[in-house]
């Protein structure tokens, strides 16, 4: 379950909190916890710092080590079909800032055409000009709010 290692949270200053309620329902949650198998999720950023801070906050939860995170460019990946894609790629206002990343766009969206078919993928994108470089058409866009930036969070279907 979520946040399942959190000690305290903010319904319990409620006046009608149920400790006993919660209690229940936290331990049925846990009870029915299933592990997962080697391989379901894995990571990757170019950036050795963002891999090394990734590794050292998923060991928390990923005593077993299932969870793989590797430093490596996406465009070293040779292929991601049928796979779940869920990411946050620059958009130039902390990395690369002040850079036109279209051109990163249009690469990315033609890695994820030729290399990622039969794949779901979300994109965040902080600047949300940048959905017209990617060359790919949404299933949907949801405006998502991150750290101030007015952003889109876009949901691609690869045939």
């Amino acid at each position: 379950p979520s946040a399942y290692m959190r000690k305290k949270f903010g319904f319990e200053h409620l006046p009608d909190y149920n400790k006993k309620l919660w209690s229940a329902i936290k331990n049925e949650g846990l009870k029915n916890t299933r592990s997962l198998s080697k391989g379901l999720i894995s990571g990757s950023d170019i950036s050795t710092e963002v891999t090394k801070t990734a590794q050292k906050n998923i060991a928390v939860i990923d005593k077993d080590k299932i969870v793989s995170i590797k430093q490596k460019d996406v465009f070293s990946i040779s292929s991601l079909e049928n796979s779940t894609i869920i990411c946050n790629p620059p958009y130039g206002l902390r990395m690369a800032k002040g850079t036109d990343l279209s051109n990163f766009y249009k690469s990315f969206g033609d890695f994820l055409k030729q290399l990622c078919k039969g794949s779901t993928v979300y994109i965040y994108f902080g600047n949300r000009l940048y959905l017209k470089s990617i060359g790919l058409r949404t299933t949907w866009k949801i405006p998502l709010q991150n750290g101030g930036l007015d952003g889109r969070l876009a949901k691609f279907e690869l045939y």
